[in-house]
């Protein structure tokens, strides 16, 4: 049976915990009591791996002391009792125990669930210098001439050739790997992941020196990176012999690069961490990256050699809601300190394409629409960094001002301040007359006086202004620029060919909307204009996006009339939706529980440091689902032929770009249904 909508485990995650017990040295029951206090309140936490510390039985530090019958038979004893009080337990444990086999001594990781060993993984590579003495002691896995032991009365496959698959929970598989194991130029986990385990935990010891700490994240964050997989650390923390060596219990938990926690260092007491592992994501990022694959083939000899233990993964029951920070913005960071480099980045890719179309072209002019919206502004930004980059006066930004029938005064005040605090030539061109002309030559009721609003209404200016803009382009031997986004493209929101859909180039086109406003906010904030020009981006801001294309009432409105939000969603909802959607190919109801995750306290997480606090909203699950209706509607069924054709632009982000010669490519008549449905289905 399915877990119900609000659990993690209904939505390919799984709870992993790592486990830093206190440990006396050479005393396997009072290490064995510690070890199962904390996988009690790992089990309590419906975690569904339980990691602990290399030789965590016994302790890693008793050096001769490995070599006594008595301690030996002391750990598997408390290996037994392990087994038999795991039997009500929910997670995978992971300990690490000292098991002599044939008269051969071996660092293991014991893997036990629900009453059974697993399996029993030896260490592949024993770090014999400097304070390291392993091979004393220690057989590696290599020379170990059988793959199964029998241990606490069990026969168990043995060897670090295994991965732990549950058979009833696709996706996670598991691997274990010791400490030095690791540290090696192609630890065994490579070959475990290229077999398909998606969970690695690495059972160490690791003493602490200066410096080693940060080498370890690196480690950890680079192998579950390469290896598209979550990396799971655990260090011995108190109780080992400091005789000759310090240690500090650090816990790490990694996703494809990705820190999701991380333990106090040098802690007095002992301590967990806990983090929730979205293993569909590993699979997407799989499959998505042929070179994973084609490493696998490479190697296939060594990846078919991987054998995979099945077990029956217990799901935990109930709501089990996610442990874990989703950004509401996901193009945006949370984060200030990595703010400025964002934009930077955003900035200087914007500005190198549209560079770099120029001086192929030969052409030393832009033309482009200047509405006094978000999307105009930040083209417009972008072209006058270009022209001064490339030595050339911003005079040859020709900026035009097109307003129509629904024109508000806010936003052309807006728009000439704009042109006018940038430097740039300014213009205005009324286009209602010649969009009359074409109403009346098509007979349309509005060239009558009939107050008719209709798509092709609007159609008629958004083409007339294109078509303005390409002439004027070809009268002064212009490039025109494009503004329109990737929000708008991923939801058809342009009029296609002679429309905001065309151009010679668009520096936008893969920019989402809610990273425009954050990019407007970050050059007001970071002083790149003038304090006016910086209060006119502050007024662009705060005006309501609009088409502005159907009049509100007689005379020229101040504000705009109409709101693009209302008929198409919250553009903050429908990035987010575009972001997973794209990105990762998430199913409909598995984006509903991650934005109601994200959005639906405004209390909790964080948030983009320059968003005013009127602007920090939140929804409850029922409007997550109508709006993504609409987007999935939007952007399966019925737009796809306009971004079948879309003017060149530059990839800016990781989310992607929707052109078809970059991200995505897709038939412009495919159907919306299974989408629709999942999420109707889905998402109670």
């Amino acid at each position: 049976m399915r877990a119900p909508f609000h659990s993690i485990y209904s939505h390919g995650f799984v709870r992993v915990a790592v486990c830093i017990p206190s440990v006396r040295v050479a005393d396997p029951a009072y290490n064995v009591e510690h070890t199962l206090g904390m996988a009690r309140r790992a089990s309590e936490e419906h975690a569904a791996v339980a990691l602990f510390p290399e030789l965590g039985i016994s302790a890693y530090t008793c050096e001769d002391l490995f070599q006594q019958d008595a301690l030996l038979e002391a750990v598997l004893e408390g290996i037994g009792r392990l087994v038999a009080e795991s039997a009500e337990l929910a997670p995978v444990l992971l300990v690490g125990a000292p098991l002599r086999f044939r008269g051969r001594l071996f660092n293991c990781a014991v893997v036990i669930h629900r009453g059974k060993i697993l399996g029993v993984v030896p260490k592949s590579y024993l770090p014999t210098y400097r304070e390291f003495y392993e091979h004393r002691w220690f057989t590696p896995a290599r020379d170990a001439a059988w793959d199964h032991v029998t241990v606490a009365g069990e026969r168990v496959p043995f060897g670090a050739d295994v991965v732990f698959e549950a058979e009833n929970f696709p996706g996670f598989v598991l691997h274990a790997e010791i400490c030095e194991d690791v540290w090696t130029p192609i630890p065994p986990s490579s070959f475990a992941a290229l077999a398909g385990a998606t969970v690695i935990a690495n059972l160490s010891a690791s003493n602490i020196t200066v410096g080693k700490a940060e080498y370890r994240r690196d480690l950890c964050a680079g192998q579950s990176g390469r290896c598209i997989c979550a990396y799971l650390y655990s260090a011995a923390g108190p109780g080992e012999s400091t005789t000759d060596l310090a240690w500090d219990g650090h816990a790490l938990i990694y996703e494809q690069n990705d820190l999701l926690a991380e333990s106090p260092r040098f802690a007095d007491e002992e301590h967990m961490i806990v983090a929730d592992v979205d293993l569909e994501r590993l699979l997407q990022e799989r499959s998505r990256m042929n070179t994973f694959q084609d490493a696998a083939g490479d190697h296939m000899q060594r990846v078919q050699a991987i054998r995979r233990i099945p077990f029956h993964f217990a799901v935990p029951e109930g709501d089990i809601p996610l442990r874990r920070a989703v950004g509401r913005f996901p193009y945006v960071p949370d984060d200030p300190a990595v703010r400025d480099a964002r934009c930077y980045e955003a900035y200087n890719i914007q500005v190198h394409g549209l560079m770099k179309r120029l001086a192929a072209t030969g052409i030393k002019k832009i033309v482009i629409g200047v509405s006094g919206g978000l999307d105009s502004t930040q083209a417009l930004i972008v072209a006058a960094r270009t022209m001064d980059r490339l030595g050339l006066p911003r005079e040859n930004i020709l900026g035009y001002t097109m307003p129509g029938f629904a024109t508000s005064s806010g936003t052309r005040g807006n728009a000439w301040d704009l042109m006018r605090g940038l430097g740039i030539t300014a213009a205005e061109i009324d286009i209602r007359p010649s969009c009359l002309q074409m109403l009346k030559d098509i007979g349309h009721p509005f060239a009558n006086g009939e107050p008719v609003y209709d798509v092709t209404f609007e159609n008629v200016q958004a083409g007339e202004r294109t078509s303005h803009l390409f002439r004027l382009a070809n009268l002064h031997d212009a490039l025109v620029l494009g503004t329109g986004d990737l929000s708008e493209l991923a939801l058809g929101w342009a009029t296609y060919g002679v429309g905001d859909h065309m151009s010679h180039y668009n520096v936008n086109a893969s920019v989402p909307k809610t990273m425009i406003q954050y990019l407007i906010r970050w050059v007001i904030h970071s002083g790149q204009f003038p304090a006016e020009t910086g209060a006119v981006l502050q007024k662009i801001l705060d005006t309501e996006i609009s088409p502005e294309l159907v009049p509100g009432g007689e005379g020229e409105a101040a504000q705009p009339a109409q709101s693009t939000q209302e008929k198409i969603g919250p553009y903050e909802l429908q990035d987010f939706t575009l972001f997973y959607v794209t990105r990762f190919g998430y199913r409909p109801s598995k984006v509903a529980f991650l934005a109601h995750h994200a959005w639906g306290d405004r209390a909790r997480g964080g948030w983009p440091e320059l968003l005013p606090e009127e602007r920090r909203n939140q929804y409850d699950l029922a409007t997550i689902k109508r709006w993504m209706e609409v987007f999935l509607w939007r952007f399966f069924k019925i737009s796809q032929f306009k971004r079948s054709a879309v003017p060149n632009g530059p990839k800016v982000g990781s989310g992607g770009s929707l052109s078809p010669r970059g991200d995505w490519r897709a038939p412009s008549d495919s159907e919306a249904t299974v989408w629709l449905e999942e999420l109707r289905t889905g998402v109670p």
